[in-house]
């Protein structure tokens, strides 16, 4: 049973030695990740992702090197807040091949320094695209000004890639390249819609040509000539002076025959329905009369007794005219 006792309490001691040596351990603040230069038309900024933690601020300190100077320097962002940093003036040099590092801080805590790779910036910036100033159209051509996305520098050979098509399904994109911002698109069609998009390219120091985003693509509508615009001009001024004349014909037809169309335009007259079952009714016998095609003529007339003695007593009435009166 004696001998039992020290093997019992040696869990209790390792537990004891675990918690010592945690205890002793300072806590640890892990490096920034993702750390990573972005460049845009030779304006650079340093970024990197922020480091979680449960309580306090993460300051950040950011510092770069040069290929001429080993010396660490700020970067001008110690102690930010923010998880990036813009390059100071005295770094936006195209050809400095730059180092840069940066730590987290929290009060007294410091993580270990993380690095990027060395940035260049006429090798590693990205070029935006031209901005199209005006384009002008003629009967077969595009006159297109543009302006470079960024200041050129003295010395500076920049070039245009122009990708122009016929709007149509089934063109095909020609190419063309300028070193002017004022150049013509030409051997065009006429009153065609031609869509056209730019991208710059720099010829860099080691006379590779730095590639820019091309520009969103822009439609444009070329003109008519003079001769194509006359050749539309004349038929559609005979077809009015054909239509003018057609129409000048009908109304000379209406007004000479204005009587016959207004006879074969009034409907029929006819008594309404309503009215003919009204007239229909008992004590309304004149109806068939007024609906008769034909009247007979008036009879005359003739008063007296006997329609037999008509005669006799106009023969007697005859001879007492004629004997006179009597004596």
């Amino acid at each position: 049973m004696r001998g039992r006792a020290p093997l019992r309490s040696l869990p209790l001691l390792l537990l004891l030695l675990v918690l010592g040596s945690a205890a002793e351990t300072p806590p640890y603040l892990p490096a920034p990740e993702n750390v990573e230069v972005y460049s845009y038309n030779f304006q650079s900024l340093l970024r990197w992702s922020p480091v979680p933690v449960e309580n306090g601020t993460v300051l950040y300190t950011a510092e770069y090197q040069t290929g001429s100077c080993r010396n660490w320097s700020d970067l001008g962002c110690a102690q930010s807040p923010q998880p990036q940093c813009r390059f100071p003036p005295e770094l936006q040099r195209r050809r400095w091949t730059i180092l840069l590092r940066v730590r987290a801080e929290l009060g007294t805590l410091a993580s270990p320094w993380a690095h990027c790779p060395a940035f260049v910036a006429e090798r590693d910036t990205t070029l935006g695209p031209p901005r199209v100033n005006n384009v002008s159209a003629s009967p077969g051509s595009l006159l297109v000004s543009v302006s470079p996305p960024f200041a050129p520098e003295a010395g500076d050979i920049l070039q245009y890639l122009v990708s122009y098509w016929e709007n149509s399904t089934s063109a095909t994109a020609k190419k063309l390249s300028e070193s002017k911002t004022l150049f013509q698109i030409g051997n065009l069609k006429e009153s065609t819609l031609y869509c056209f998009r730019v991208q710059v390219q720099l010829r860099i120091y080691s006379g590779q040509l730095l590639e820019g985003l091309p520009s969103a693509p822009e439609c444009h509508r070329t003109a008519l000539s003079e001769a194509t615009r006359a050749g539309y001009i004349i038929p559609l001024f005979v077809l009015a002076l054909v239509l003018a004349n057609l129409v000048a014909a009908a109304l000379l037809f209406l007004w000479k025959h204005h009587q016959k169309i207004k006879h074969w335009a009034q409907p029929p007259l006819e008594i309404p329905s309503h009215f003919k079952e009204f007239l229909r009714e008992p004590g309304w016998a004149g109806l068939e009369e007024l609906q008769s095609p034909a009247e007979e003529e008036p009879q005359p007339l003739v008063l007296g007794e006997e329609p037999g003695q008509d005669g006799e007593d106009a023969a007697a009435n005859t001879c007492r005219d004629r004997a006179g009166p009597p004596q």
